[in-house]
């Protein structure tokens, strides 16, 4: 197994926002397939106003507050905590995501890259509610699949997304294709991921691993993403993904 520990990067976004970001950041641009990795938290009156994307699959998934979504499609709907927006930029479109009017909304922003025969594809939106993911309660823990098995969520890559909550000393295991990489972001607690700690706003960035075994050092929710590289190069620049 290959891993690498890192630390999450404060940084100025949209109009007024300051989020953790894991990557793009100067010297970590991307985890093929993943993008962009933005855990945000933000106030009524801030936001991410008119802009545009191409090139890639943006998946919010919120865990307090809400977001506004807006797009030149014709889509215009609210997600709560707990629920998701699937947007997929494909050839280009325009969106505003704007947080709930009251209080503060806090959620994931990720990235997915769309392969370059996929990079033209038609832009289109998709809204998962909370209470439509399925959700694996056992002894200690549960886990919430945002993409993957069972999921509403579709993307054209291969992911598996999970938020994950666990109790002091409880174990969770997860199979891996062994050709998937990706991470494990901590937002509260501590967890052992193959005997490696992994603390609160930190993430363990994995690959060529069958298997991940976690157990809780204290009561701990954190995030797995993982999914199949397209082993293309990734152009990344501002909101486009060439």
């Amino acid at each position: 197994m290959k891993t690498e520990l890192r630390n999450v990067l404060v940084v100025p976004e949209g109009d007024g926002v300051e989020v953790k970001r894991l990557f793009p950041i100067r010297d970590f641009m991307n985890a093929d397939p993943f993008v962009l990795w933005d855990h945000f938290n933000i106030g009524s009156g801030q936001g991410f106003p008119d802009h545009p994307h191409r090139g890639f699959e943006g998946i919010t998934y919120m865990f307090k507050g809400g977001m506004n979504h807006k797009d030149n499609l014709g889509n215009e709907s609210f997600v709560s905590a707990g629920g998701a927006q699937r947007f997929t930029a494909g050839s280009g479109l325009v969106h505003s995501e704007m947080p709930a009017d009251q209080g503060d909304s806090n959620g994931i922003q990720l990235w997915v890259n769309l392969p370059k025969k996929l990079k033209q594809i038609a832009p289109s939106y998709q809204q998962v509610n909370a209470d439509e993911f399925p959700v694996n309660k056992f002894e200690g823990g549960q886990v919430k699949t945002i993409v993957g098995d069972g999921s509403l969520v579709k993307l054209n890559t291969e992911v598996i997304y999970q938020h994950i909550n666990l109790q002091d000393k409880a174990h969770y295991q997860l199979d891996v294709k062994p050709q998937f990489r990706g991470l494990v972001y901590v937002m509260q607690g501590s967890v052992s991921v193959n005997e490696k700690i992994v603390n609160n706003d930190k993430a363990l960035f994995i690959e060529d691993v069958q298997s991940l075994e976690f157990t809780a050092n204290s009561a701990t929710e954190f995030m797995i993403c993982l999914g199949q590289p397209s082993g293309e190069k990734i152009h990344q620049h501002g909101p486009f993904v060439d």
